[in-house]
């Protein structure tokens, strides 16, 4: 069923991306592209004009389709005791995003009512503002309020070094600082759940994209007052929530806790500094032992010192068995200063995968993009 609904969401993507230079002949194209019938390729076309992201006009195998006005909207909250995401949804929210597949409707409701409450409750400002950017293709959508920040408001909360640390925390996941009223996984699930998800506050700029499934942080020189979330999201993909949930499960039979956290090992590198200290490490596997898996990702990290690597890969495990730790998108320098630091210590070994083997992770389920 996956690949089948991957299938159609790749015909979908064609038909769009090629449909305005091919008004009447894109039967024709999608039909030798996919080596499928005149009938299926049809199907897709329907429901794209189904959903708006099409319109179509004139007869029979002269039909002619285009891509639907992009449309527009915004509107100012003010916040109050009685504002609620899930009103704003239902009087708001879901008649601008229009009709949608049940799954694509799904992920933007999650997103947004999460987004939604965490200016309301915790920006300590008195506005939001939701724009919203609707094209044949996705959605765009930005929640903006005019509060103190999260990343700063984050630092203080959680007495974390700075706010570029406060972003390597928020990355884990589970991190709240309203533990009473909020699990701390809606940021975590969400910039999954979407094609792009980001975070623009003070001077720092959080982002996440489907495509490498990793977060990168950037620094302004112009700071923000507030925080603003942006969100993207393809209008015909085959995501679903539950697909993203499961991935961040143990896959244990009758469990449903969120068990499973990728760790960006860059956002622990500030500037030009290199990953050598025991310091460095330590805030890496902060709070990490709330999962049963960790998988450390790698990417775009040269290389790491050698008390750096033994803090995590001897210290960390002894202290902590029931923790699994991987570690991915390894280059052949980290890797030898991996396996340095467990010789001779009796700790369990450490997997770390080169992007070949990576694929062939058991631990991990398949890819949440489909």
């Amino acid at each position: 069923m996956t690949r089948v609904r991957a299938r159609g969401e790749e015909i979908r993507r064609y038909l769009l991306t090629n449909v305005q230079a091919n008004p009447i002949g894109i039967s024709k194209l999608a039909m030798a592209r996919f080596g499928v019938s005149r009938q299926a390729i049809n199907r897709h076309l329907t429901h794209l004009v189904e959903g708006g992201a099409l319109t179509e006009s004139g007869q029979t195998r002269g039909r002619e389709y285009r891509l639907a006005q992009t449309s527009q909207w915004k509107k100012d909250y003010p916040i109050h005791g009685g504002l609620a995401e899930d009103i704003v949804w239902r009087d708001d929210i879901d008649e601008v995003i229009g009709k949608l597949p049940e799954n694509v409707r799904d992920i933007w409701f999650i997103a947004f009512t999460e987004m939604f409450n965490n200016a309301r409750d915790h920006s300590g400002g008195t506005t939001i503002r939701v724009s919203i950017t609707k094209t044949a293709v996705n959605i765009e959508m930005a929640i903006m309020d005019n509060g103190v920040g999260i990343f700063r408001k984050i630092q203080k909360a959680m007495n974390l070094l700075d706010e570029r640390h406060a972003i390597l925390e928020l990355s884990k996941g589970k991190l709240t600082t309203d533990s009473s009223r909020h699990s701390g996984q809606g940021i975590f699930f969400t910039s999954r759940m979407l094609d792009a998800f980001e975070i623009l506050s003070g001077g720092l700029f959080f982002s996440h994209t489907i495509d490498s499934d990793d977060d990168w942080l950037l620094e302004r020189t112009a700071a923000s007052d507030g925080t603003a979330v942006f969100m993207r999201l393809d209008s015909h993909t085959a995501r679903t929530a539950l697909k993203v949930y499961d991935a961040f499960t143990s896959g244990e039979p009758g469990d449903m806790g969120f068990t499973k956290t990728v760790v960006p090992v860059r956002l622990a590198q500030y500037g030009e500094d290199k990953l050598v200290s025991r310091s460095q490490a330590k805030r890496v596997m902060a709070r990490v032992e709330q999962f049963k898996t960790v998988v450390l990702s790698f990417e775009d990290v040269d290389t790491i010192g050698q008390a750096f690597a033994d803090e995590i890969f001897r210290v960390y495990v002894l202290a902590h068995p029931d923790v699994s730790v991987v570690a991915t998108s390894t280059k052949p320098e980290v890797r030898k200063m991996i396996k340095r630091a467990q010789l001779g210590t009796g700790s369990p070994e450490i997997t770390a995968l080169s992007p070949e083997e990576e694929a062939e992770l058991e631990a991990w389920p398949e890819s949440t993009s489909q």
